[in-house]
């Protein structure tokens, strides 16, 4: 069995890659000299990712604009790519998390439509690149979630629960994959992103108190004394996707600068 030489002809797919997590995601593969398609619905800001991608690396890039609401045109659209650019090595399932609330005030349409852009978006991509992946014998999928997975959060009931459905379905989905092709999860912290700054600001209204405010609370909780960056989550991701971690399957890795509490 040859195994896939990455650089020659690995392709990653990278998901809500318009910013945060997913737009630092996209550059730290881009090192692996990789093809990269950046996935998300701003085409514009995937537009202006693609020189990035190629000054860091890339073998070649390009990018995808869909909405993982909308799961029958993301999997023709996906169809599509791996028709014309060739089997997916690589997948990166992420998106921006449900907007935050107490659990009881939730409705079943927040529940379901966040379980369908999370849970049922990354299960169908999967049944749709696993061929390639197992032609490659070489497949990696890696889940940006949370550290509610362990600890829920305050204020994010919705996420919180469809969080810890993504958790269980990949371990489950671990246990079926066949060798060489791995799935686990990043569980980033509090990390200087778009989507924390608006939750920082959905607390202090509710609160009746700055963003600011908000924030400084948050330091107190994170023994390493300041907030992450995307950089330092994609530099988990790189290495996930990597021939080194061949031996991890199905755990989910908490970068967090300490704050959980839990083993």
């Amino acid at each position: 069995m040859t195994p896939l030489d990455l650089s020659s002809n690995g392709h990653a797919l990278v998901c809500g890659a318009s910013q945060g997590i997913g737009n630092a995601a996209a550059l730290a593969l881009a090192e692996l000299g990789l093809h990269v398609t950046v996935l998300a619905r701003n085409a514009a800001k995937l537009q202006t990712l693609l020189p990035r991608l190629q000054r860091n690396g890339a073998r070649s890039v390009g990018y995808l604009v869909a909405d993982l609401d909308d799961r029958d045109d993301l999997i023709a659209r996906v169809g599509e790519l791996v028709g014309t650019v060739g089997p997916v090595h690589i997948l990166v399932n992420n998106t921006g998390g449900p907007a935050p609330g107490p659990l009881m005030h939730a409705t079943e349409a927040q529940f379901m439509q966040a379980f369908g852009r999370h849970v049922m978006a990354a299960h169908r991509l999967v049944n749709l690149v696993l061929p390639g992946m197992r032609e490659a014998h070489y497949g990696r999928i890696i889940n940006v979630i949370s550290t509610s997975v362990r600890e829920p959060l305050p204020n994010l009931g919705v996420s919180n629960t469809i969080r810890g459905a993504m958790a269980s379905w990949a371990k489950s989905l671990a246990n079926e994959l066949p060798p060489g092709i791995t799935v686990n999860n990043l569980l980033p912290g509090f990390t200087r992103t778009e989507r924390l700054d608006a939750i920082a600001e959905d607390i202090a209204r509710a609160e009746g108190v700055s963003a600011d405010e908000i924030r400084r609370r948050w330091l107190t909780m994170i023994p390493e004394g300041r907030l992450g960056t995307t950089e330092e989550q994609a530099n988990v991701i790189k290495f996930l996707a990597s021939p080194q971690s061949s031996y991890m399957r199905g755990v989910s890795i908490h970068v967090d600068g300490g704050r959980m509490h839990s083993i």
